[in-house]
């Protein structure tokens, strides 16, 4: 449920552990082409560094649903910490080795599934009723965070140690967060104790209508996921082999849409707190993803990469802020815990599954990157079409009125 009053303590730490999952998944794509460089990684494999983190959320998503309701979230949490730490340990000590890296990352992605649902509830749920559209949106933020983190630290450890710094990091983070758990369940300041914070008789029943929309819901982050990652996971290495730039300069320009993304999420959480309907305003965030795909051989690079790159990123904050905005607008608020999330939760690890490695293929087929924008764009474009049927089924439902 949501606090009467917000526990800002519960809020912070509760986007810290979504950021810190972020961050380990998205540590990869500013270290890639010097990966790909010093170690020749097979560009499909390289791709399912990023995707087999969504192979464990898309297993793990609904079961973790609703484990985290009967056990608490003290020991998952743990757990997931334990996991991301050994599996950087084994890519830093075999790097040369793709099926290695491969399995390290598979255990980083078990932690993160964990975590991506953590986090998001103790934020929601920490949350006072007047305070949740916003926390909502900066709930939304966690990935770009996390990926703007990894994006501002790469050039520093790859002029200082090299690509392993950012992985010895990632160990150190998630060593302070289960220092941070442990001193938090000792001051009984956050509630670790029980993920459902409503005993099982009371609580209320999700109808039929209710479900088909979290499914719907569930199938338009699958489908923007897939387009987003694909597009996060791959823009350094475009950037390189492209448009010519060096390293240092393509995670410069792969921080444009992040820090955009990042603005955008506050800002359309307080467009949702105004009262605008979440349906309509998502269906806005697609129209503009589908249009810079579809557009992307117009753009190129100079002022219209620039502007591209701009609007990707409005509109790439949009859209994950209403997605995550959905639970509690179809099921009320306080009543959209672990369950609801692990719905929507498993349709982003779908698209996450197949995005960077539909791009990786579609490149080993055809020897470029033209093929991405209608690819991409197609699929933005059926992502809206579900946004629009959604937006009708929720019929101008906002936090608390929902059918």
């Amino acid at each position: 449920m949501t606090a009467a009053r917000s526990n800002w303590t519960g809020v912070g730490f509760g986007l810290a552990l979504a950021c810190l999952a972020a961050y380990q998944q998205f540590k990869l794509p500013p270290a890639l082409p010097v990966l790909l460089d010093t170690y020749h990684y097979d560009r499909t494999l390289a791709g399912g560094f990023m995707s087999v983190y969504a192979v464990a959320g898309l297993f793990l998503s609904l079961p973790l649903g609703r484990v985290l309701g009967r056990v608490g979230l003290m020991g998952p949490i743990l757990g997931a910490l334990a996991l991301m730490m050994l599996g950087a340990a084994l890519t830093l000590a075999w790097p040369a080795s793709g099926p290695t890296v491969l399995l390290g990352r598979a255990l980083e992605g078990v932690g993160f599934a964990v975590l991506a649902i953590c986090g998001p509830v103790l934020a929601n749920a920490n949350a006072a009723p007047r305070h949740l559209p916003i926390v909502v949106g900066m709930t939304a933020s966690w990935i770009p965070v996390g990926q703007l983190a990894a994006t501002l630290l790469a050039p520093l450890a790859l002029a200082w140690q090299g690509w392993q710094t950012l992985w010895l990091l990632s160990i150190a983070m998630a060593a302070g967060m289960a220092a941070w758990t442990l001193r938090l369940r000792a001051r009984g300041t956050v509630d670790l104790a029980t993920g459902s914070p409503t005993p099982a008789p009371q609580r209320p029943t999700v109808s039929a209508a209710q479900r088909r929309s979290m499914v719907l819901a569930a199938g338009v982050f699958m489908l923007w996921a897939c387009q987003y990652f694909a597009y996060m996971t791959w823009l350094p290495q475009y950037l390189v082999e492209v448009r010519g730039l060096a390293v240092s300069m393509a995670i410069v320009g792969y921080t444009i849409p992040v820090a955009m993304l990042i603005a955008t999420t506050v800002a359309a959480g307080m467009v949702l707190r105004a009262g605008v309907p979440v349906g309509p305003l998502l269906a806005v965030g697609l129209v503009l993803q589908a249009a810079g795909w579809w557009l992307v051989p117009v753009t190129g690079g100079g002022a219209a990469g620039l502007a591209s790159l701009l609007v990707y990123g409005i509109a790439a904050g949009i859209c994950p802020t209403c997605l995550f905005a959905v639970p509690s607008v179809i099921v009320g608020p306080g009543r959209a815990a672990a369950g609801a999330f692990g719905v929507i939760m498993t349709g982003r690890n779908l698209g996450v599954l197949v995005g960077p490695v539909l791009l990786a293929q579609a490149f080993v087929l055809t020897g470029g990157w033209d093929v991405a924008g209608p690819i991409f764009g197609a699929v933005t474009t059926v992502a809206l079409a579900l946004a629009l049927w959604l937006a009708v089924s929720l019929a101008g439902a906002r936090y608390g009125t929902s059918r």
